[in-house]
């Protein structure tokens, strides 16, 4: 008896060669939080199309929770600068003394360079997914969310572009600024463009502040 479709398509598994997984390492490698941008705009339909690949991600529930802003008009994008310099100022004058200099100097976010300013929320309760494996751990909404920010992440790498999260922004100004629903939970505003210069050294440890450590494994 010969199988059906659905059985036939879950015994298929997609090979992976070995000069495709080294340059899936490569591209984790390569993956940097960018700062310093080039003006050029995206092309036409590019981040429609790094949308779609992030909402590949995995989702609690196959509840897909993640929320797109494209943030476009300039009054907003204003908003989203003055919350940034009024809490990264905050920020600053809670640095120890031997580091208020260092981190003065750093260049945290590219609100003015990027072409592509994008927010992204968490719907902390969608109706899709019936509230599968959030009864326990609401959180895995958001958990969810910043898995398809880490494949927008990577798409956008392998694209040229470089991506930039800006977390230094209060929240409930950030909801205001972009008139979204009060329930969504913010996740981070991101700045994408083609990178100034490529490394494969994060900017944060080139300037000193700090330094990659080794991953922290417990064995039980």
């Amino acid at each position: 008896m010969g199988r059906g479709p659905q059985e036939a398509a879950a015994r298929r598994v997609r090979q992976f060669d070995a000069a495709f997984t080294d340059e899936l390492q490569a591209l984790f490698r390569w993956r940097r939080d960018v700062r310093r941008f080039r003006p050029d705009a995206l092309p036409a339909g590019l981040l429609d199309r790094l949308i779609a690949t992030a909402a590949l991600a995995p989702s609690v529930g196959l509840s897909e929770p993640w929320r797109f802003v494209v943030v476009s008009e300039p009054a907003r994008r204003a908003r989203v600068r003055a919350n940034f310099a009024a809490c990264n100022a905050r920020a600053l004058a809670t640095q120890a003394a031997d580091r208020a200099a260092l981190y003065a100097r750093l260049k945290l976010a590219g609100l003015d360079e990027a072409p592509c300013h994008l927010a992204v929320f968490a719907d902390p309760a969608p109706a899709q997914g019936h509230g599968l494996g959030r009864a326990t751990m609401p959180e895995t909404a958001a958990y969810s969310v910043v898995m398809a920010v880490h494949t927008l992440w990577l798409a956008a790498r392998a694209q040229g572009l470089g991506l930039g999260w800006v977390s230094i922004l209060d929240p409930a100004e950030m909801a205001a600024a972009l008139a979204v629903p009060a329930d969504w939970q913010f996740i981070g505003y991101f700045c994408l463009g083609y990178p100034q210069a490529e490394s494969e050294v994060p900017e944060l440890e080139r300037e000193g502040w700090e330094r990659r450590a080794a991953p922290v494994v417990v064995w039980r």
